[in-house]
């Protein structure tokens, strides 16, 4: 008996897991472009999480446009992140100047993290005074973060641009769910159509018979 309950746990768990990776695609197949946003939410909390090393960075070296480029890169992606939920609306032609609009942003931010990392190569490799990074390893950590940084924002622009191709390829997934006793409820069914033709054929033979009746008469 026991034996029998964890055969149906395992079953159910089972059960549980594939509805749930169920409604996820079905999900995706109603709104695709929800997987660039998650990159572009993720690369944010990248960005986000690191900025006090960008910022004791910014203090440290005082390089010419590093607080400017700190700012853009931190307001490009909240207004990345707008366009992109404007971009592709639900059940309608996706919006042009939000895509547009996307890729600015998105290039404004491929751009400053270049700059801001060749101004603290600039720092580090000076012949006059130069920034000592190992003393100072917050500046290592905010040039690593910005090369991962700038790798989810083309993910993200990839992925933004192609939504329309794999969206076809994803609402070819086939999420339909397969009731037990369809085939039952078939034979229900066509037993039951069974008896009407036969009621319709004995009325129609009824009414040929009462019709040659009258003609005898």
């Amino acid at each position: 008996m026991s034996e029998n309950v964890n055969t149906m746990d395992v079953k159910e768990s089972k059960g549980g897991i594939k509805e749930f990776f169920r409604k996820k695609i079905v999900s995706l197949k109603r709104n695709p472009a929800i997987i660039p946003i998650i990159f572009l939410v993720i690369s944010f909390l990248i960005y986000s999480l690191n900025l006090t090393s960008v910022s004791d960075s910014t203090a440290k070296i005082q390089g010419t446009g590093m607080g400017l480029c700190e700012f853009a890169m931190m307001l490009a992606n909240m207004l990345a992140f707008i366009c992109m939920l404007n971009a592709y609306p639900r059940r309608q032609k996706p919006n042009v100047l939000m895509i547009v609009l996307l890729c600015v942003m998105l290039v404004v931010i491929i751009v400053c993290s270049i700059i801001y990392q060749n101004a603290i190569m600039e720092a580090i490799t000076r012949e006059v005074s130069p920034i000592d990074y190992k003393k100072n390893t917050y500046i290592v950590k905010a040039y690593n973060m910005l090369n991962t940084y700038r790798v989810f924002i083309i993910i993200t622009a990839v992925l933004a641009l192609t939504v329309p191709v794999y969206g076809k390829w994803i609402r070819k997934i086939n999420t339909s769910v397969v009731v037990e006793g369809n085939d039952e409820m078939g034979a229900i069914e066509l037993d039951g159509d069974d008896d009407a033709e036969a009621f319709r054929a004995g009325g129609k033979r009824n009414k040929e018979e009462a019709s040659e009746e009258k003609s005898d008469e």
